[in-house]
């Protein structure tokens, strides 16, 4: 009997297209689904050295919300590159600045630090209102976990 096991090759990934709507979901929950969606891990041909997840269409980003005093007490820290310019906003005023960012942000965190997970970071489009470009692709609704 032989029993190999088969791993994805990159040109036989079949790729889908779904949506999701942020409007009244939690933050880190919907993030970690987005994440497993886009890395593949649905699917029962998933490789982890091989992108073989789908594309995201997130749409209603401003309608995301955080548990407990999270918009006040969470800060997001950057820096400019400059000396002395280390700046930080709280996700209250980034949610309601950047919805789209922080969605983008949350999701990055849980994919892969190296050239695999920033390609399936290319596959996430995120979208502050319920309008999109995307309707050609005909999104199927997200899979719940």
């Amino acid at each position: 009997m032989n029993n190999k096991t088969v791993s994805a090759r990159p040109g036989e990934v079949q790729r889908e297209w779904y949506i999701v709507s942020a409007q009244g979901r939690v933050l880190g929950r919907l993030a970690t689904q987005i994440a497993a969606v886009l890395r593949g891990k649905h699917k029962p041909c998933y490789t982890p050295h091989v992108d073989c997840g789908d594309h995201v269409i997130v749409v209603d980003a401003a309608g995301i919300e955080l548990t407990g005093n999270k918009p006040e007490g969470k800060i997001r820290y950057w820096h400019t590159g400059y000396p002395g310019h280390l700046r930080s906003r709280s996700y209250g005023d980034l949610i309601a600045s950047r919805p789209e960012e922080v969605i983008r942000q949350a999701v990055r965190g849980m994919l892969p630090h190296n050239s695999l997970g920033r390609q399936m970071l290319k596959k996430l489009k995120v979208y502050a209102g319920s309008e999109h470009p995307h309707s050609a692709q005909q999104p199927q609704p997200l899979p719940e976990a």
